[in-house]
């Protein structure tokens, strides 16, 4: 992009955060699973042309467009802290391939205790290494605490499924295929909270418009877990209930019968076919750059705010993912 043609804002997303459309093109893009066939080339070429106009580097013949494709396929494989490219599963375009296999299996082979066990564990196993790769680079939290968050939903998990199977035995069967969805769900509920504890317990930063901090608030960490837990739930769950009444209706039909290893490929097939729209539909349900009123604030933070010569009356703070 030659240098007489005005800078482009790099560091923003380019659509419109503040609209629920603009959020959904943004995480239809972040998402997109194609990025995790990028070669080493592909993706080092990006990054040489995000860090050469970071720099204010004239690149001759760079259109706008080129680089803002320059810039998705760099966010998509390399740390944003570190900068270090991430491993291939851990990336944010990996998550609809990869659950989609982990999901699909999780509700093809629910019936045996063994299955449950290992493709419950085999979930928890992917997060935390989703977790690992995308863990801050400023302020990383301990692996330690990684580790202990890994067996605690990984417990929760197998816990929760193999509890609620014994309980649906005398339901019909398709009761039998929602018991993997409550499962990953509680694991959620398990796993966010204490992968953030540090938040809940220290707070996390709130700014005003302009970016400038203001302080810490343990209130604003509570909405900010809150909105990922009601998110990643809201993700999981259109993939995880709506297949198995397909699958109940499909396993009746003759061809199904004459062909059962049709089972997983079928399931398989129709959670990515959810996945795909789920995953951006539901990371953009609330702004990554949420806000709350400061009258919902601790006491003593809003009496600091309030001694600001022009106090906001807003707080804004990143929510995470």
């Amino acid at each position: 992009m030659s240098g007489d043609k005005a800078r482009v804002n790099i560091e923003e997303p380019r659509y419109d955060q503040n609209t629920y459309i603009g959020r959904v093109k943004h995480f239809l893009i972040t998402t997109n699973p194609l990025n995790v066939l990028a070669t080493n080339t592909q993706l080092d070429k990006a990054k040489s042309i995000v860090e050469k106009y970071r720099k204010g580097d004239d690149i001759p013949g760079l259109s706008e467009d080129e680089l803002w494709r320059s810039k998705q396929l760099y966010d998509s494989a390399f740390h944003p802290d570190t900068k270090e490219k991430m491993m291939l599963i851990g990336r944010m375009s990996a998550q609809v391939p990869m659950n989609m296999c982990i999901t699909g299996s999780m509700m093809t082979f629910y019936r045996t205790a063994p299955a449950v066990i290992f493709w419950q564990w085999f979930n928890q196993t992917f997060n935390a290494v989703v977790n690992y790769t995308n863990r801050s680079g400023n302020d990383p939290v301990p692996v330690s605490q990684l580790g202990l968050s890994y067996v605690l939903a990984s417990g929760g998990a197998v816990g929760t499924a193999m509890g609620i199977k014994s309980l649906v035995k005398t339901f019909p069967p398709v009761v039998a295929r929602l018991v993997p969805f409550t499962a990953v769900a509680s694991a959620n509920c398990i796993n966010i909270p204490f992968m953030r504890s540090r938040e809940l317990m220290e707070g996390i930063t709130v700014m005003d418009e302009e970016g400038n901090k203001l302080g810490e608030s343990k209130l604003a960490a509570k909405s900010a877990i809150g909105q990922v837990l009601l998110s990643r739930i809201m993700m999981a769950l259109p993939g995880m209930t709506i297949p198995p009444f397909i699958m109940n209706h499909l396993e009746k039909k003759s061809f199904m019968k004459k062909m059962p290893w049709l089972n997983a490929p079928i399931q398989v097939s129709l959670v990515g076919l959810f996945l795909i729209f789920a995953t951006p539909l539901c990371c953009a349900m609330f702004p990554q750059k949420s806000s709350m009123s400061v009258q919902h604030l601790e006491k003593d933070l809003q009496d600091k705010i309030k001694a600001l010569p022009n106090p906001p009356q807003r707080v804004y703070f990143n929510k995470g993912l």
